[in-house]
């Protein structure tokens, strides 16, 4: 028996010495694993210009230097805004800054590029270039015909996209108006911009703003030049031309994935990053320093050059656009039909001035239709499931804080049933 023993336990001893180099081995790479970061993808969600000018190709080159995959989800700014605050998404793209809702205040909106809007039309489109005010009236509902503005006798078509919070239509209304949710006389209403693009392609007499970077390299659609200057990055960079924008990554800091997040955030600021915008006719942000110390006053001037008073309360709406916001939510209703009329007949009886006026040979021009809301909308709102603050003044046309101010609210809780006030008039 002890000999016995003796042999199992030299066996067995072996037996161990032999397995140590492998579970040495075995246990190092485990260790080293560990050690390593494990790759973590990342979801963006956001505007299509965003989408198209900043994230596409700086995501490519995120990945090819070893990080995680992001997966685009491009679809509009309020709803990556709010995937990113609710946390189903990493990032979100904004051609917009953060506005005074307080959903926006727990986010971060970082800067990492500038763009250009654009007022496009069909390439066959003959006007070679308007002015802003000429923007600001044919959004206004003032200009009509192409034919005012040196093209074919045609209705201007305009084209915008529903959501009030869109990053880019609420840039241009800001920049025009004062205020980005300034209603407009746009009745074609898409979800993004690149279905408005899509729309434009096939209307020659349509229009609407995108940006420089959405339709590059599209042969459909043209950027009419705005002052005597095109929409080129050389424009861009010295402030020549008007309607540049900055571009937004927001994060959350809360977010789980927050430290992985900004990570992306840095790198799209990073020389790797700054190459890969510049692919897509986008500016990086550090290269138009000289653009933010010329934001505020070339907004101030573009203002005043247009007429526009620094806006106070709750905004005019332009002629069309009640029927505008009706047509989005119930196109064939009574209250639509009667808008769709007015307007119309507003529309007939500016045109009978105008050839009155001719006729007559008159110096002075005949008295235009002060501009009005067709239809007052309802001053009163119920409050619904699924309701927040923040989407019952996008629905209207308003910001939180007034929502706020009109109800004596608090804060941004609201109860089922509750009746708001939603008009300042």
């Amino acid at each position: 028996m002890p000999v016995r023993f003796l042999r199992l336990l030299s066996i067995a001893l072996i037996g161990a010495c032999l397995a140590t180099p492998a579970l040495a081995k075995t246990h190092h790479k485990a260790k080293a694993k560990a050690a390593t970061p494990a790759k973590s993808s990342l979801i963006w969600r956001g505007d299509v210009a965003t989408a198209n000018g900043v994230v596409d190709e700086v995501a490519k080159a995120w990945e090819k230097t070893g990080h995680g995959r992001i997966e685009l989800q491009p679809f509009n700014t309020a709803s990556g805004i709010d995937a990113v605050a609710s946390g189903t998404a990493d990032l979100a793209g904004s051609a917009r800054p953060a506005d005074d809702t307080a959903q926006n205040a727990r986010l971060t909106f970082t800067p990492v590029a500038w763009d250009g809007l654009v007022l496009i039309t069909q390439s066959s489109n003959p006007v070679s270039g308007l002015t802003l005010k000429q923007v600001h009236d044919i959004y206004y509902g003032k200009i009509h015909n192409w034919s005012e503005v040196g093209g074919r006798d045609a209705p201007i078509d305009v084209y915008a996209v529903a959501s009030p919070g869109d990053g880019v239509e609420y840039s241009l209304r800001t920049l025009l108006f004062g205020r980005g949710n300034q209603p407009v006389a746009a009745p074609r209403l898409y979800v993004n911009t690149r279905k408005l693009e899509e729309g434009i392609a096939l209307n020659p007499n349509g229009f609407g703003v995108a940006t420089l970077a959405g339709i590059s390299g599209n042969s459909q659609l043209k950027a009419i030049p705005i002052n005597g200057k095109s929409a080129t990055v050389a424009n861009i960079a010295d402030g020549s031309y008007p309607l540049f924008i900055p571009l937004y990554l927001v994060t959350n800091p809360s977010s789980p994935k927050a430290t992985q997040a900004q990570a992306f955030v840095d790198f799209v600021q990073s020389e790797p990053g700054k190459a890969a915008l510049r692919k897509h006719a986008v500016l990086p942000y550090q290269d138009g320093a000289a653009l933010t110390a010329l934001d505020d006053t070339r907004r101030s001037d573009i203002l005043a050059a247009l007429g526009v008073r620094m806006p106070h309360g709750t905004p005019v709406s332009a002629p069309g656009a009640t029927y505008a916001a009706r047509a989005a939510v119930a196109p064939t209703s009574g209250d639509t039909v009667a808008a769709r009329m007015a307007m119309e007949k507003r529309r007939n009886d500016e045109q009978q001035n105008a050839r009155l006026s001719k006729i007559q040979g008159s110096a002075t021009p005949a008295p235009s239709v002060a501009p009005t809301t067709t239809a007052q909308a309802d001053t009163r709102y119920t409050v619904v499931k699924g309701d927040t603050l923040s989407t019952i003044a996008k629905r209207h046309s308003v910001e939180v804080s007034q929502l706020r101010e009109w109800n004596h609210l608090k804060n941004d809780q609201i109860k089922l049933g509750q009746v708001l006030i939603v008009s300042g008039q």
